[in-house]
């Protein structure tokens, strides 16, 4: 199990196709993701996640903001390592599936336990519960070889 995590031969892929297309599917969301957060005004903070900034003190809203915008940073330095591993060491794609376990459940656990006041449901709320099983299922076919193909 280690050595298909691990690859000696990272270059290789030896999965499913249907994981790697979803990879690269959501490599693109994860830069999308991530320059949203850098470039929108609030981070996206009030305009995607509903967080009601215009409630706050305004230095409470740009501190919001600069988080937002610094876990914009944080998710295009993952995708640009994504993409790495597509254009370089497509044999970490499961490893990659790994990672995406832990933080989208991370994700999950943290906003139960530290719950932020929103006036509507954030897409990436929801998301985290959609991603969570995706990326399980796909870290699943990321380390199922292909049947052979017949001649």
């Amino acid at each position: 199990m280690l050595e298909t995590l691990f690859p000696s031969t990272p270059t290789t892929y030896k999965g499913q196709t249907l994981a790697k297309w979803m990879f690269i599917l959501l490599t693109a969301v994860t830069l999308f993701r991530s320059l949203e957060h850098i470039f929108a005004p609030d981070g996206g903070a009030q305009t995607i996640a509903t967080i009601p900034l215009d409630t706050y003190p305004a230095n409470a809203a740009a501190a919001v903001i600069l988080i937002f915008s610094l876990w914009g940073l944080s998710q295009l330095l993952i995708g640009l390592i994504y993409l790495v591993v597509l254009w370089r060491y497509p044999g970490f794609i499961p490893f990659m599936y790994l990672l995406m376990i832990v933080e989208y459940g991370m994700r999950i656990y943290l906003g139960a336990i530290k719950p932020i006041e929103t006036t509507g449901t954030a897409p990436g709320g929801v998301g985290n519960y959609i991603l969570l099983p995706l990326a399980a299922g796909m870290l699943v076919l990321s380390l199922w070889p292909p049947r052979p193909k017949k001649n």
